[in-house]
């Protein structure tokens, strides 16, 4: 990471904890508002962290650098994926994980989530997860690395729950994108609870209801 992740808490001593990946261009700020959207005081204080993506050169933006957790060279997601990036990222994910649990939060209690290329990231990260999360978000993006995910999935996380929520007037990631990634996902055997919204490439506030509503539900 360019910066260390940001992190807030609800109250003193977390029993839970929120991994949030923001999108493309962005960094760990983009998302500390929803930390105050969300009300979780009845699974007991929860730590928000953002982590921040390094900032490298991207493809698809002519080479520009900005905050990227991996290359894009195509609008289209499935053409010349950066394997080599997304897993670079992931590790970068899972030691914020660990982190977590060094600090006392157990991995069941740990939910990682993303937007757009956080979302991937958080996709990537929680199928390979090698004990059972509490749960993972994916919010307007799209399954990275998809002809690999039924061979590097861990089984410890074949029952984690997953949320899904999408913008029918998605410009970025097409729903249909969306809906190829729930389908693979489903005919994985992975429970999707899918969600869309009469909402661009955005979070509106019917989703941060519903995504409220699953976060009580697995850090229950």
């Amino acid at each position: 990471m360019s910066r260390p992740p940001i992190e807030i808490e609800t109250a003193p001593n977390p029993t839970a904890s929120v991994i949030l990946m923001h999108g493309l261009g962005a960094d760990g700020n983009d998302f500390v508002p929803i930390a105050g959207e969300l009300d979780l005081s009845a699974v007991g204080p929860v730590r928000f962290v953002f982590p921040n993506a390094p900032v490298i050169p991207v493809t698809l933006n002519g080479g520009y650098q900005m905050p990227a957790w991996f290359d894009i060279a195509a609008t289209d997601f499935n053409v010349q994926e950066d394997a080599a990036g997304l897993r670079r990222s992931q590790a970068t994910i899972e030691a914020v994980i660990a982190n977590e649990k060094a600090r006392g939060i157990a991995a069941d209690r740990i939910v990682v989530a993303g937007f757009s290329q956080g979302c991937a990231m958080a996709l990537l990260t929680g199928l390979r997860h090698t004990e059972r999360l509490g749960g993972i978000v994916g919010l307007s993006g799209w399954l990275p690395l998809a002809a690999s995910t039924a061979a590097e999935r861990h089984a410890a996380n074949h029952d984690t729950p997953v949320f899904l929520g999408h913008g029918r007037q998605d410009p970025m990631v097409p729903i249909a994108r969306a809906l190829q990634s729930r389908d693979a996902l489903a005919a994985l055997g992975y429970t999707v609870e899918w969600h869309e919204y009469a909402m661009a490439h955005s979070v509106c506030m019917e989703e941060v209801a519903d995504l409220n509503d699953f976060l009580l539900r697995v850090l229950r």
